[in-house]
Protein backbone atom coordinates (compact mmCIF):
# COMPACT_ATOMS: atom_id res chain seq x y z
CA UNK A 1 0.00 0.00 0.00
CA UNK A 2 1.25 3.26 -0.97
CA UNK A 3 1.69 5.98 1.75
CA UNK A 4 1.58 9.89 1.10
CA UNK A 5 3.85 11.69 3.41
CA UNK A 6 3.99 15.10 3.79
CA UNK A 7 6.67 18.08 4.80
CA UNK A 8 5.35 21.10 6.39
CA UNK A 9 6.87 24.43 7.53
CA UNK A 10 7.31 25.07 10.71
CA UNK A 11 4.08 27.57 9.88
CA UNK A 12 2.28 24.84 8.58
CA UNK A 13 2.23 24.84 4.59
CA UNK A 14 3.35 21.91 2.60
CA UNK A 15 7.29 22.10 1.34
CA UNK A 16 7.32 18.49 -0.43
CA UNK A 17 5.29 15.49 -0.37
CA UNK A 18 6.20 12.06 -1.82
CA UNK A 19 4.51 8.98 -2.19
CA UNK A 20 5.31 5.11 -2.14
CA UNK A 21 5.45 1.56 -1.04
CA UNK A 22 6.52 1.44 2.37
CA UNK A 23 7.02 5.54 2.59
CA UNK A 24 8.46 7.52 5.52
CA UNK A 25 10.21 10.52 6.69
CA UNK A 26 13.58 9.77 5.79
CA UNK A 27 12.55 8.05 2.25
CA UNK A 28 10.92 11.32 2.03
CA UNK A 29 13.37 13.92 2.92
CA UNK A 30 15.98 12.12 0.78
CA UNK A 31 13.57 12.93 -2.19
CA UNK A 32 12.83 16.30 -1.60
CA UNK A 33 16.66 17.07 -1.48
CA UNK A 34 16.89 15.10 -4.77
CA UNK A 35 14.61 16.87 -6.17
CA UNK A 36 15.98 20.19 -5.11
CA UNK A 37 12.79 20.99 -2.76
CA UNK A 38 13.39 23.86 0.24
CA UNK A 39 13.56 22.65 3.22
CA UNK A 40 14.24 25.69 5.07
CA UNK A 41 11.97 26.09 8.11
CA UNK A 42 10.68 22.29 7.56
CA UNK A 43 9.10 20.64 10.77
CA UNK A 44 10.91 17.66 10.71
CA UNK A 45 10.34 17.10 15.53
CA UNK A 46 10.40 13.64 16.20
CA UNK A 47 11.45 12.36 12.50
CA UNK A 48 14.01 8.95 12.72
CA UNK A 49 16.57 10.16 10.27
CA UNK A 50 19.37 7.64 11.67
CA UNK A 51 21.72 7.28 8.93
CA UNK A 52 20.56 9.75 6.46
CA UNK A 53 22.92 11.18 4.50
CA UNK A 54 22.09 14.67 4.18
CA UNK A 55 24.77 16.06 3.38
CA UNK A 56 25.32 19.76 1.58
CA UNK A 57 21.14 20.20 3.17
CA UNK A 58 19.71 23.62 3.79
CA UNK A 59 17.76 22.64 6.80
CA UNK A 60 18.44 26.34 7.83
CA UNK A 61 15.75 27.63 10.70
CA UNK A 62 14.38 23.83 10.67
CA UNK A 63 12.51 22.44 13.96
CA UNK A 64 14.79 19.27 14.23
CA UNK A 65 13.98 18.86 17.89
CA UNK A 66 13.60 15.69 19.50
CA UNK A 67 14.57 14.44 15.75
CA UNK A 68 16.53 11.09 15.47
CA UNK A 69 19.94 11.92 13.68
CA UNK A 70 21.68 9.17 15.38
CA UNK A 71 24.68 8.35 12.74
CA UNK A 72 23.74 10.70 10.06
CA UNK A 73 25.99 12.51 7.09
CA UNK A 74 24.87 16.35 7.83
CA UNK A 75 28.68 17.28 6.22
CA UNK A 76 28.42 20.96 4.74
CA UNK A 77 25.01 21.04 6.00
CA UNK A 78 23.41 24.50 6.69
CA UNK A 79 21.78 24.11 10.10
CA UNK A 80 22.00 27.79 11.03
CA UNK A 81 19.28 29.06 13.21
CA UNK A 82 17.48 25.25 13.80
CA UNK A 83 16.25 23.63 16.85
CA UNK A 84 17.72 20.92 17.62
CA UNK A 85 17.15 20.12 21.52
CA UNK A 86 16.79 17.44 22.70
CA UNK A 87 17.72 15.58 19.02
CA UNK A 88 20.13 12.77 19.07
CA UNK A 89 22.96 13.64 17.08
CA UNK A 90 25.56 10.75 17.99
CA UNK A 91 27.99 9.67 15.82
CA UNK A 92 26.56 11.92 13.50
CA UNK A 93 28.98 14.03 10.76
CA UNK A 94 28.59 17.78 11.13
CA UNK A 95 31.72 18.41 9.24
CA UNK A 96 32.04 22.25 7.79
CA UNK A 97 28.62 22.41 8.58
CA UNK A 98 26.51 25.67 9.43
CA UNK A 99 25.43 24.98 12.73
CA UNK A 100 25.36 29.38 14.13
CA UNK A 101 22.82 30.00 15.95
CA UNK A 102 21.73 26.75 16.65
CA UNK A 103 19.89 25.35 19.64
CA UNK A 104 21.40 22.05 20.88
CA UNK A 105 20.01 22.02 24.39
CA UNK A 106 19.82 18.76 26.06
CA UNK A 107 20.89 17.52 22.70
CA UNK A 108 23.17 14.20 22.82
CA UNK A 109 26.13 15.05 20.36
CA UNK A 110 28.44 12.17 22.17
CA UNK A 111 30.94 11.20 19.72
CA UNK A 112 29.31 13.67 16.81
CA UNK A 113 32.43 15.09 14.26
CA UNK A 114 32.06 18.63 14.95
CA UNK A 115 35.35 19.52 12.69
CA UNK A 116 35.37 23.27 11.01
CA UNK A 117 32.29 23.37 11.78
CA UNK A 118 31.13 27.33 12.37
CA UNK A 119 28.91 27.09 15.62
CA UNK A 120 29.06 30.76 16.63
CA UNK A 121 26.58 31.59 19.09
CA UNK A 122 25.29 28.49 19.11
CA UNK A 123 23.29 27.38 22.66
CA UNK A 124 25.13 23.91 23.49
CA UNK A 125 23.99 24.32 27.49
CA UNK A 126 23.24 20.93 28.88
CA UNK A 127 24.24 19.13 25.92
CA UNK A 128 25.60 15.91 25.82
CA UNK A 129 29.32 16.68 23.84
CA UNK A 130 31.27 13.74 25.45
CA UNK A 131 33.53 12.25 23.20
CA UNK A 132 32.60 14.58 20.34
CA UNK A 133 35.68 15.84 17.47
CA UNK A 134 35.33 19.50 17.51
CA UNK A 135 38.62 20.38 16.18
CA UNK A 136 39.01 23.62 14.48
CA UNK A 137 35.14 24.11 14.91
CA UNK A 138 34.32 28.05 15.38
CA UNK A 139 32.64 28.26 18.57
CA UNK A 140 32.77 32.04 19.55
CA UNK A 141 30.23 33.11 21.41
CA UNK A 142 28.57 29.59 22.09
CA UNK A 143 27.14 28.33 25.33
CA UNK A 144 28.61 25.19 26.96
CA UNK A 145 26.90 25.71 30.33
CA UNK A 146 26.50 22.61 32.02
CA UNK A 147 27.45 20.54 28.88
CA UNK A 148 28.95 17.27 29.48
CA UNK A 149 32.65 17.45 27.67
CA UNK A 150 34.68 14.37 29.37
CA UNK A 151 36.96 13.57 26.20
CA UNK A 152 35.50 16.38 23.91
CA UNK A 153 38.47 17.26 21.44
CA UNK A 154 38.94 20.98 21.36
CA UNK A 155 42.57 21.06 19.25
CA UNK A 156 42.36 24.04 17.58
CA UNK A 157 38.80 25.17 18.22
CA UNK A 158 38.05 28.77 18.62
CA UNK A 159 36.54 29.12 22.07
CA UNK A 160 36.38 33.32 22.32
CA UNK A 161 33.55 34.02 24.42
CA UNK A 162 32.43 30.74 24.77
CA UNK A 163 30.37 30.36 27.87
CA UNK A 164 31.50 27.13 29.68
Amino acid sequence: MKTKIQIKSVWGSILFEYESENNSVKETIIEALKSGADLRRANLSDANLSDANLSGADLSDADLSDADLSDADLSDADLSGANLSGANLSDADLSDADLRRADFSYANLRSANFSNASIVDSNLRNANLSNANLRNADLRNADLRNANLIGTDFRGANLSDAHL
